[in-house]
């Protein structure tokens, strides 16, 4: 849709949720006071309309998600894309729905009290996560950097040398389930993140957000469980004994 100052923020957000985040940033109310247009509220506010104008049009200008041949990466490149896309965007969104679960539980929470059930599950995946990703960027990528380094300088690991990547891949991968089966539940207590036909947009956009959230985590998973991991277990394999030749 055309976005201008007669645009009419609620109608936006309904439409790409993502625009709540500027209107947040903002301190724009997309929800109780939504069906105002953009105009109106910078000229109320004092807010100069044309950068948040600009910041509407990037964000509704950018594909949602976008199809990259991450199989063929080195795998450096491919460990520092997922903690800059990934687990960036987890450290970024974990504080904002929480925010606004919090809103919709207290508002909302006593006519659907499946809310609570889903703050409290997305509650403990966060924690989990945090973790998580701090046990990625601490031990697991720092030796995919060093495998890669050592097939780039031609070198070898001691011969018999024992994995250090197959036990925490083995951890990562058990953590990877865990999560998947924890937003399982949350899209069925959700109605796979359909809210009520009366909800207000605050109750609209968290469960887009927690959908966004969770299409992110199916993603990411992907991208370690089906290609990182296999090809870092394989890398380190081909550089352990005197023997072994660096694959082309």
């Amino acid at each position: 849709m055309e976005i201008n100052e007669n645009t009419i923020i609620g109608q936006l957000v309904a439409t790409d949720y993502r625009t709540a985040d500027v209107f947040r940033h903002h301190g724009i109310d997309f929800c109780c006071k939504g069906n105002r247009a953009i105009g109106q509220v910078c000229t109320e506010k004092k807010l100069d309309m044309a950068p948040i104008l600009n910041e509407l049009h990037d964000i509704t200008a950018t594909p949602v998600c976008s199809i990259q041949t991450y199989h063929i990466w080195p795998l450096d490149q491919l460990a520092e894309h997922i903690v800059r896309k990934h687990h960036h965007y987890v450290a970024q969104k974990i504080p904002v729905l929480h925010e606004y679960l919090r809103k919709v539980c207290q508002v909302h929470g006593q006519q659907h009290p499946e809310l609570w059930q889903i703050a409290a599950l997305f509650t403990a995946a966060a924690a989990e996560l945090t973790a998580h990703m701090e046990k990625e960027e601490l031990i697991l990528f720092p030796r995919i950097r060093e495998i890669v380094k050592k097939q780039e300088a031609g070198e070898y690991f001691e011969s018999g040398a024992v994995s250090k990547v197959e036990k925490p891949i083995a951890v990562m991968m058990g953590e990877h389930d865990q999560e998947g089966e924890r937003f399982r539940k949350i899209a069925e207590l959700s109605n796979n993140y359909t809210p009520p036909e009366n909800a207000c947009n605050t109750y609209r956009v968290t469960y887009a957000l927690l959908k966004e959230f969770q299409d992110d985590l199916h993603q990411h998973i992907h991208l370690e469980n089906n290609i990182l991991f296999p090809k870092a277990i394989a890398a380190e394999k081909t550089l352990t004994g005197s023997s072994c030749k660096i694959p082309s």
